[in-house]
């Protein structure tokens, strides 16, 4: 596949990361009743936002915690129960703390302490954890200063020791701007130590492990472009593969304490290089990390390792026919959906059909034609309502087998209607559990019916080719039966046809059957998201009008709505009757 053109250029210093100049920082200081986070008994919120040295605004709220203040905290900060009487109660004041430091990065001195405190005030007041990002200024001044300079990283010691305007008094806002005089002082300091991005300071504070801090030069280096990087061990062996837009720039981030997975720590220890492998577009990067992900099958990478390992439901080529779970689609079999992530929504999806259209579930061989007094075990039991079972007519079970594979081919309708009216039913009957089973039933076989005629389209297109505008450069892609055969990038300015016609000439020669489904996945879903637009295809890319698209969205739709609405209810605080 061809390089890059118009990448050739280096990006400057402040594209390896997010300079400090250009970060929002948060300055916070509490002033608490003591005791646990948990009980969130906080009686002052100050916080200052600076960006660049400039200070942007302030905050400043007293909080009645609904707990009495303990005498020895009143007389170190002069905070009474009489000041606090007409507060704000926590849940109202911590909103509001948020909204004044929304997507800021936290700074505070001896920062788990008033981190602590606030995730325990948005405990009690069932406010979802924003997680932001924080800077402690306590850990960034036990390593950026000597015993000599100050006997001790306490707020006070270092507030004189940068000389900052606002003396530390145990109130949050008097603090919180001792603290900003703390934290420009101590970024001047450690500028001179390479400490120019965020990114930079979270790993100069923060709790990076010896691997990571002596495997940082395995970023050195490597270029500045999109693709596809891959850690590897003494042996040559791949350990992780993944994709950035910037390849240097994302893998300095391993080395760094803003990567805190566990997973990762312990690859970078094994790590001895890193091969990059620089793409022309995005996704072609992410295409090629697929495919080396299914090659080589990385130990620390989580998905995409067992592509083999998916599901089908296929319906047999039998006088009587039967639904079945299979791993790979065979000549033996009439038509199938899928693939599935599981076995378990495979069996979904055979429920779904099965309640609408009573196909045989039972694995033995009928004769083709039974006699009419003849009946299976499992019918007499009620096991089975199969027609060649209760009635031995296959007539009739040729009926109800062409209408599964009908439903297996693109016409969903008779599966959708019958088990729509099934879940209205049950709706009105208040058994909203039963009703959202077969919801889940429902949506599991349209999903793999949609999924199905997808690959099945993109596997028979012999080639399309599609260009994407991204900052004025043409992304020109060439796909065929499903696989990404060549990818190119016109700079902005220039004609795209050259560079087209040569990849072309150079694309890969592919035979059906030979793409991932997950490459083939994300070709389709890049070709459909609206941004693309088609050069040239063999064939039209369209799928039939009953392949039940429409409703799987609004099936995932009204789940994700029930799921969000039974989340909030279960974190909503439980009221004291009367």
């Amino acid at each position: 596949m061809a390089l890059a053109p118009g990448f050739e250029h280096q990006l400057s210093l402040d594209d390896l990361g997010t300079p400090l100049c250009e970060v929002t920082f948060v300055v916070v200081d509490l002033e608490t009743t003591g005791g646990k986070p948990a009980d969130a008994g906080i009686t002052e919120i100050g916080a200052v936002k600076v960006r660049g040295g400039e200070v942007l605004g302030e905050f400043q709220t007293f909080v009645n915690p609904g707990v009495s203040v303990p005498p020895f905290i009143a007389a170190l900060t002069g905070i009474t129960d009489r000041m606090l009487a007409d507060a704000p109660r926590v849940a109202s004041a911590n909103a509001m703390f948020w909204e004044f430091a929304a997507g800021a990065v936290l700074v505070a001195h001896n920062a788990p302490y008033d981190v602590g405190f606030l995730r325990g005030a948005c405990e009690r007041s069932a406010i979802p954890w924003p997680a932001p990002r924080v800077a402690d200024t306590a850990r960034i001044a036990r390593r950026a200063l000597t015993r000599d300079e100050v006997r001790n990283c306490k707020l006070e010691t270092l507030a004189r020791f940068f000389r900052s305007d606002t003396p530390p008094i145990h109130r949050a806002l008097d603090d919180a701007r001792a603290t900003v005089a703390v934290l420009h002082g101590l970024l001047d300091r450690i500028g001179s130590l390479g400490v120019h991005s965020l990114e930079d300071l979270l790993a100069f504070g923060g709790r990076t492990t010896p691997q990571q801090r002596t495997k940082r030069r395995l970023a050195d280096g490597l270029p500045e472009l999109p693709g596809v990087y891959v850690f590897r061990d003494a042996q040559g062996r791949p350990l992780y593969v993944g994709t950035s837009r910037n390849l240097r720039q994302r893998v300095r981030n391993y080395f760094t304490a803003s990567e805190t997975r566990k997973r990762m720590s312990e690859m970078v220890g094994l790590a001895d290089r890193v091969d990059p492998i620089v793409c022309a577009t995005d996704l072609e990067a992410r295409v090629r990390e697929l495919r080396l992900i299914a090659e080589h099958r990385p130990p620390y990478n989580r998905r995409s390792r067992h592509p083999e390992r998916v599901s089908w439901v296929a319906l047999t080529r039998e006088p009587h026919p039967r639904l079945v779970t299979v791993a790979q689609v065979r000549d033996s079999h009439a038509a199938a959906i899928g693939p599935f992530g599981s076995r378990g929504a495979a069996s979904l999806a055979i429920e779904a059909l099965q309640a609408a259209l009573p196909l045989r579930n039972c694995s033995e061989r009928l004769p083709l034609k039974p006699k009419r007094d003849a009946g299976c075990v499992r019918a007499q039991l009620g096991q089975c309502a199969a027609p060649c079972a209760s009635q031995g007519d296959p007539s009739a079970y040729a009926a109800t087998a062409g209408a599964a594979l009908a439903a297996l081919t693109g016409d969903v309708r008779a599966v959708v209607d019958d088990l729509m009216s099934r879940m209205a039913a049950l709706s009105e009957a208040d058994r909203y559990e039963q009703a959202r089973a077969w919801r889940d039933r429902l949506e599991a076989f349209l999903r793999a019916c949609l999924r199905s005629q997808q690959l099945a389209v993109l596997g028979a297109l012999e080639e399309a080719v599609a260009a994407e505008c991204v900052d004025g450069a043409w992304q020109i892609h060439v796909i065929r039966h499903g696989r990404l055969a060549a990818a190119g990038l016109a700079p902005r300015g220039e004609d795209p046809r050259p560079l087209l016609e040569a990849l072309l000439l150079t694309a890969d020669v592919v035979r059906p059957g030979e793409a991932l489904i997950e490459e083939s996945e994300t070709l389709w879903r890049w070709l459909t998201s609206g941004d693309a637009r088609l050069v040239r295809t063999t064939a039209p890319l369209s799928l039939p009008v009953h392949v039940g698209g429409g409703q799987a969205e609004a099936l995932r739709a009204a789940r994700e709505a029930a799921e969000s609405l039974r989340y909030t209810a279960d974190r909503r605080p439980l009221r004291p009757t009367a």
